[in-house]
């Protein structure tokens, strides 16, 4: 033990650590331990990608930090964090970088297939970045393979390193979902899942109070009964219209279609027809049999939006997050649990935006790719699908494709009016 510059008892300043903070009082607490965080996030990445690659995930998590291992990082964390007084970085200036010697293990141990971890382990913080122009560039630094060289020659333990069963040569692109067509998304896919395990195990120990809030949800199935008593109860006040008799039809038909199997379906409903209750009356049944996780209502307009979420509020509680930028500014409309649950779609129904599901499907940022694995084994109603932007169409309709085939997602195109899509030209193999 030394005394850092509070007079605080610290760890000798050699023991790797993945991050230092203080707590309420001031006092350092026990740092954390990097060999330890390295093992945390490379299981929860696995859990996150058991559908699509959790030996992928795993390998990444294992390995994202590795660069953290070299004095020069362990100066360097101790040096911002003040952590140690003494943490001077001689004839060094700036940050000390530690997301190269991961993925240039990966590359050396695995040649090209390594290249798919090197792309998850290389971007955890900054984002995904091409090959061309970006990653191979930087691979053929010299400081890159340096990190590298640094990082390995204190040590890491023998089991972070090594890859087990594990054999990415025979796991190749074959097993991708989705084939060639496929790549980009499973791509984003497991590092939706490593920046995910990522972020919650810093914050797990960075701030404890804040993780706890986590994972407060219902499940869907807790959901239902609250769903059919307000829809019961809304029945039981409808008078005996031709209108209302529709409407309760087109419930029976989403209902009774909920039993059949996974993939894409398509609803049209007259404006009035009570396309949104419905839908969710769908959703939910498709979930309760089919074992999905979410119920996930895309809408194009904001304007739109608040009103359907306001509808959901009324039946589910706290357990619908909003997100879209309207929310995202308005912090009084939300909970503490939404405001965390909308970094990383975690709760059982999420109302959102176009631009935030799509964009979300085909970024390289972090903050956007982090929810993807939450989108598994989910049901998206994809609401006044004829607003859908007519130049993006296709990469829309490639994608929605992959999540339905790979993903255990169903898609429902739910509108007043069916656009081209009423044609299922690219959708024949669902129909």
């Amino acid at each position: 033990m030394q005394s850092g510059h509070d007079g605080v008892n610290v760890p000798h300043k050699f023991i790797p650590i993945a991050h230092a903070a203080r707590d309420e009082s001031g006092s350092w607490r026990d740092p954390h331990d990097l060999s330890e965080h390295s093992y945390a996030v490379g299981e929860l990445a696995a859990d996150f990608a058991q559908r699509f690659g959790a030996d992928w995930a795993r390998l990444a998590g294992r390995w994202h930090d590795l660069g953290k291992f070299r004095p020069r990082f362990q100066k360097y964390i101790r040096l911002v964090s003040g952590f140690e007084a003494d943490a001077h970085i001689k004839g060094e200036a700036g940050k000390a970088p530690h997301s190269t010697a991961g993925a240039m293990l990966a590359i050396d141990r695995f040649d090209v297939v390594g290249r798919v971890l090197a792309y998850l382990i290389a971007g955890h913080h900054a984002g995904l970045d091409d090959w061309f122009g970006g990653l191979r560039e930087r691979f053929d630094d010299p400081k890159s393979l340096a990190e590298l060289d640094e990082s390995l020659a204190q040590n890491p333990p023998a089991e972070l390193l090594d890859v087990g069963a594990f054999n990415p040569a025979a796991a190749a692109l074959r097993a991708v979902p989705g084939g060639k067509d496929g790549f980009a998304l499973w791509v984003r896919m497991l590092f939706s899942s490593l920046v995910d395990a990522d972020f919650l195990d810093t914050e797990h120990y960075m701030d404890p109070d804040k993780f706890a809030r986590r994972n407060t949800w219902p499940t869907l199935e807790e959901l239902v009964p609250l769903f059919n008593i307000y829809m019961a109860e809304l029945g039981a006040q409808a008078k005996p219209t031709k209108v209302n008799k529709l409407r309760a039809d087109i419930l029976r038909q989403c209902r009774d279609a909920a039993m059949l199997n996974p993939g894409l379906f398509s609803l049209t409903v007259p404006t009035g027809g009570g396309k949104t209750l419905s839908s969710m009356a769908f959703a939910l049944e498709h979930a309760r049999r089919h074992d999905k996780r979410r119920v996930i209502h895309v809408i194009p307009y904001t304007s739109i939006i608040e009103q359907t979420s306001n509808i959901f509020r009324d039946i589910f509680g706290d357990a619908v997050i909003e997100h879209h930028s309207n929310a995202e500014s308005s912090p009084d409309q939300e909970t503490s649990a939404s405001r965390l649950s909308c970094e990383n779609w975690d709760a059982p129904i999420v109302v959102t935006t176009n631009v935030q599901f799509f964009e979300s499907l085909f970024a390289s940022r972090t903050s956007r790719c982090r929810k993807l694995h939450n989108v598994v084994d989910s049901v998206v109603i994809l609401d006044e699908a004829q607003l859908l932007p007519p130049e993006f169409l296709q990469p829309i309709l490639d994608v929605l494709n992959l999540l339905t085939q790979n993903y255990g997602v169903t898609v429902v195109i739910s509108t007043a009016t069916q656009p081209a899509l009423a044609s299922r030209e690219y959708f024949d193999t669902f129909l």
